[in-house]
């Protein structure tokens, strides 16, 4: 900028931190910069694949996944563990990434849970009266059987962000997770979406997704 090489409709702007407005013409030695354009893409991710843009361990990250979808640097919205499958958001939309991952804004997850054992009905009882962990006090805001199958798997929605947090639930109470697979994020579902595939969202999609943060 001190070099004169950036205007602003066609003003030569040198002054650092100078503020642009959306509708204004940015130049850099005359080539006019455009705004990246936001993207939102939703993956169903498959086990074995860690939520990282790289590892140097070179075990497969979830950015394989994805490389055909943009040609823009979309980064994972929070992670899913190496051998957790579902829905992961991808964006290049730094604002609406810090939202979704805050706690306050509390965005609602549902788990698909199959567990080593049956889940006995007092240990259910207690997850929905809530929790004490290592890290305070964890309440769902529900959990229970799922219809057709055999008390081994549960559904649970939550809101809670902490890591390993449905694992940790179950482990406390002395079950090992064999499966674990988050079919809803912020109301957004696998619907028509196979495992190890991804989709970009419609725009009422990214419409709804602000309404949840808002």
């Amino acid at each position: 900028m001190a070099a004169g090489s950036v205007t602003v409709n066609g003003k030569v702007v040198s002054e650092m931190g100078y503020k642009v407005d959306l509708t204004d013409e940015v130049r850099f030695d005359g080539r006019l910069l455009q705004r990246e354009k936001k993207e939102y893409v939703l993956l169903n991710k498959p086990k074995n694949f860690i939520t990282t843009t790289k590892d140097e361990k070179g075990r497969r990250t979830v950015m394989e996944l994805i490389t055909r979808a943009s040609a823009s640097r979309l980064l994972p919205v929070g992670r899913l563990d190496r051998n957790t499958t579902g829905l992961l958001l991808f964006t290049n939309d730094g604002d609406l990434a810090k939202k979704l991952t805050h706690p306050k804004h509390g965005v609602r997850k549902i788990y698909h849970v199959e567990l080593d054992a049956n889940l006995k009905a007092g240990d259910l009882s207690q997850i929905r009266k809530g929790l004490e962990l290592d890290d305070g006090l964890i309440e769902v805001d529900e959990v229970s059987y799922i219809d057709g199958t055999s008390k081994r798997e549960v559904g649970i929605q939550l809101h809670s962000g902490r890591n390993r947090i449905v694992r940790r639930i179950f482990e406390h109470l002395g079950y090992q997770v064999v499966k674990l697979d988050r079919v809803v994020l912020a109301g957004l579902t696998k619907k028509d979406l196979p495992r190890g595939h991804w989709r970009h969202l419609t725009p009422q999609e990214v419409i709804n997704l602000g309404m949840t943060i808002s």
